[in-house]
């Protein structure tokens, strides 16, 4: 007979908390795609998705600006990658931060800042067709693959760039022994090492591309994709079709799912045959070619950056209502000033209050999966892959569909949307506590034991200490994603609890760019002090970021 101990009452709570948060969701999901208007069961939902060309056209744009942002991502993130592992590029450290810059900027403010450079009015389009020179704009799925490319790249740049700088500096040497020249080193040697770490980061790139909505929603002016066919047949005002949304959400969880899957396994191969003694030495280019490196390096580092400089430089314009004038002022901030303040305040109190029960709940989960392996730890670690997985907008209409009535009713409430966040952001916190705590032997513990302390103080005086750097950093990145949340907060919201990102959204859709800027300058302001916190306490490792 099992013991009845503390960590046993954990597990069960632990498995309770996800019946109700997701088990419930997901579930009310699976059955209301089941279900027709009048309430009858059928599949006449799936084999509507299957036989409109509407639905095969979303799906197959779902999978190509999926896969066209996973090849930009790999395209910038392998060059910047290599230039800053194998050539002195002076301020890598910049570049790095550069990289940071843009990945914690919300896709959205992507879209918006490339809109206000080159859409229909943009200054830079402007500026080119008064010069004679007509370009379309940004529009389409173009639009969308480039904001797509320069929003996750970080993943494949970080990824790889860990992987090459660890590389075994005797195997090139050899190849250079052998005649290979500096490509062909590259190409047969160094990075067939580090392809584990290139498709896993890929793969996230995809994973994210394929789960955002306001991106292709902002940009996409009837491109749709899965997530913004489930938003539009959610929120219709006349003809909304909730199960056929919870059918197309059903869809896009098993798209999803299959590719972090892949990505999982591609993350446990990610071994690179290289120690951390006989590193890589990086080269000093000269002429051209060290001017081009630099170039490449700072090109894609900057164009990825531009959603921060655009909101920062468009936040202080003139504007007279939603028209930016010649000069700077502060009008924009006096509005979210005088006009805005809730909306500010509840992103804060909502990303906070997720970010308490995350890092409690999250550090409680995390030593019981890397201390108590067995089935039921196995098998709780997969379960936390669910909601990581499931995109907001999926959380949104899933947590709708399960607590839009009896017994437990949250629509309208702050609790819900408080919740949602919760349960998706949960896994960074999960994973960041059981991965500090497998770099701590147990044998630490168990010497403490050994001297008499119980376990509870063993566990208290020595492992506690020694993580509480990767529960900060893991609250501080929960905190990133939660307050830049925009899908499942705009299925959610109601008009008292809307959140900065849903505010921001809304007033891209009215033109209103300049307010727009200033809310996402104060966004990526909060989101940036968090990630310096995190970094801090991460010692400066980047890939802890993903």
């Amino acid at each position: 007979m099992p013991r009845f101990n503390f960590w046993t009452v954990v597990m069960i709570l632990t498995w309770v908390l996800l019946f109700v948060l997701l088990f419930i969701p997901v579930g009310s999901v699976l059955i209301s795609s089941v279900y027709d208007q009048e309430g009858n069961l059928t599949f006449a939902n799936y084999l509507k998705f299957l036989g409109e060309p509407r639905f095969h056209q979303a799906f197959i744009n779902t999978l190509v600006v999926g896969f066209g942002g996973l090849l930009g991502a790999l395209l910038l993130g392998s060059i910047m990658a290599f230039c800053v592992s194998r050539f002195v590029i002076r301020g890598g450290r910049f570049v790095s931060l550069l990289a940071i810059l843009a990945l914690v900027s919300p896709p959205f403010i992507g879209a918006y800042s490339w809109i206000v450079l080159f859409g229909a009015g943009g200054v830079v389009r402007g500026f080119l067709r008064d010069i004679g020179i007509n370009m379309p704009p940004i529009y389409g799925v173009g639009g969308i693959l480039i904001v797509f490319s320069l929003k996750f790249y970080p993943y494949v740049y970080l990824m790889v760039s860990g992987a090459l700088s660890n590389v075994n500096r005797s195997l090139e040497e050899a190849a250079e022994g052998l005649g290979l020249t500096p490509w062909q080193r590259t190409m047969k040697i160094s990075f067939p090492m580090v392809f584990p770490a290139l498709t896993a980061g890929g793969l996230l790139a995809l994973i994210h591309a394929i789960a955002d909505f306001g991106t292709p929603r902002l940009l996409g002016r009837g491109y749709n994709v899965l997530a913004t066919e489930a938003f539009t047949l959610y929120s219709a005002e006349v003809g909304s079709n909730m199960s056929m949304a919870t059918t197309i959400s059903v869809i896009l969880i098993l798209v999803s799912m299959v590719f972090v899957m892949l990505q999982r396994y591609m993350s446990r191969r990610n071994v690179y045959h290289g120690n951390m003694i006989n590193k890589p030495v990086r080269i000093q280019l000269k002429g051209w070619r060290n001017v081009l490196a630099h170039f490449a390096v700072y090109f894609i580092g900057l164009c990825g950056a531009m959603p921060v400089i655009i909101s920062v430089i468009y936040s202080f314009r003139k504007t007279s209502g939603p028209v930016f004038q010649d000069g700077f002022a502060l009008q924009s901030y006096e509005r979210i000033l005088f006009n805005l303040g809730d909306v500010v305040r509840n992103s804060l109190t909502f990303s906070v209050a997720a970010v308490v029960l995350i890092v409690m709940v999250g550090t409680v989960v995390g030593v019981l999966v890397a201390r108590r392996t067995n089935l039921n730890t196995a098998l709780l670690d997969g379960a936390f892959m669910v909601p990581y997985v499931m995109p907001g907008i999926v959380i949104g209409i899933a947590f709708i569909a399960a607590f839009n009535t009896g017994p437990i009713v949250l629509t309208g409430t702050a609790l819900i949307i408080i919740l949602s966040i919760f349960i998706r952001r949960l896994p960074y916190t999960v994973r960041t506590t059981a991965s500090s705590l497998r770099q701590i032997s147990p044998s630490m513990e168990e010497a403490a034991i050994s001297l008499g302390y119980s376990p509870f103080q063993a566990f208290l005086r020595i492992t506690v200490p020694l993580i509480v750097p990767g529960i900060i950093a893991g609250g501080m990145l929960s905190f990133v994603t939660a307050i830049n949340e925009l899908s499942s907060s705009l299925v959610l919201y109601v008009g008292s609890t809307m959140t900065m990102p849903v505010r921001i959204y809304l007033l891209i859709l009215d033109g209103d760019f300049g307010t727009a800027a200033a809310l996402s300058t104060l966004l990526l302001l909060l989101s940036g002090c968090a990630v310096y916190i995190a970094f801090r306490f991460m010692g400066r490792n980047e890939q802890a970021l993903l």
